[in-house]
């Protein structure tokens, strides 16, 4: 018995057109580059708040970055060529500002010295 894969439903929206897409995002970055005081406008869609502390601030950064690497990674094992060096380089990227990020929040906040974490002579 063959199967016959189910009808999707037509929809109406059309899909983002990348041209004008990019038209739209040149204006708003050169009005940004042409005057540094003009509003970043993905400010108004994210904000930090003022008083979180350093090492948290590393920390979420530094897990963020993480996460990148493992998404590029995943993408990259889906590619090849050209697109796949191209995912491989954005991850290595986001591995070199995890490392800096990590070395930041040790500087910041030096990990405790425990006993147990001392190695064991042998004799």
């Amino acid at each position: 018995m063959k199967k016959f894969p189910p009808d999707l439903p037509e929809t109406n929206s059309d899909p983002l057109d990348p041209v004008e897409l990019s038209k739209s995002t040149e204006r708003t970055i050169s009005a940004r580059l042409r005057n540094p005081n003009h509003a970043d406008p993905i400010s108004h869609f994210f904000n930090i708040f003022p008083d979180v502390d350093t090492p948290s601030l590393l920390s979420h950064s530094c897990e963020t970055l993480a996460q990148l690497n493992f998404l590029t990674t995943e993408l990259a094992c889906k590619l090849e060529g050209s697109n796949r060096s191209l995912a491989l380089s954005i991850q290595q990227l986001a591995v070199i500002g995890e490392l800096l990020v990590k070395r930041a929040l040790d500087n910041v906040d030096p990990p405790e010295e425990t006993p147990d974490s001392q190695p064991t002579t042998q004799h």
